[in-house]
């Protein structure tokens, strides 16, 4: 059961999230007082995205509002891919503990849109549940490989 603990604080902390509109979690506020010069905006300026069915830019945005579309990626990005690992850790006696820790992600990525989908001023996106899925498996490829190179280390005799 502790091998659960880790993945069990995440899905709370994402069924938390979920559970916030839009305007609970915006960080606009505090990125416009940090970074009052937008120093970042030569580089922002040249990236833009379709999601959602709109065009996401600096141009069409603003600048804070692009900046935090980003972080807010990225969030899930990383927190999906913490949560492939939590999982791949919690099913350490399965052989296929891979192919199970992308899918179980997958239906974790699905249930946080669905839950979105109900939260006030939030919507829900497949797009949203394949950057999570990617980054589950991201992280997961990341991890393996890692783990592979420390156990061929050779040690000193």
């Amino acid at each position: 059961m502790k091998k659960f603990i880790p993945l069990i604080i995440l899905l709370l902390v994402i069924f938390i999230s979920s559970s916030q509109t839009y305007e609970q979690q915006s960080i606009v506020p505090t990125l416009e007082t940090h970074f009052p010069s937008e120093p970042l905006e030569p580089l922002l300026s040249k990236l833009h995205f379709h999601y959602y069915g709109m065009e996401i830019s600096v141009e069409t945005r603003g600048y804070y509002y692009f900046l935090e579309f980003l972080i807010r990626k990225a969030a899930h990005f990383v927190t999906f891919g913490a949560i492939g690992i939590a999982i791949l850790l919690a099913l350490s006696n399965f052989k296929q503990r891979i192919l199970i820790s992308i899918l179980m992600s997958f239906l974790f990525a699905i249930m946080d849109e669905t839950h979105q989908y109900f939260t006030s001023g939030r919507s829900a996106s497949f797009q949203d549940v394949l950057l999570d899925t990617s980054g589950a498996i991201t992280f997961i490829v990341i991890f393996i490989f890692i783990r592979k190179l420390i156990r061929k280390k050779p040690t000193k005799a």
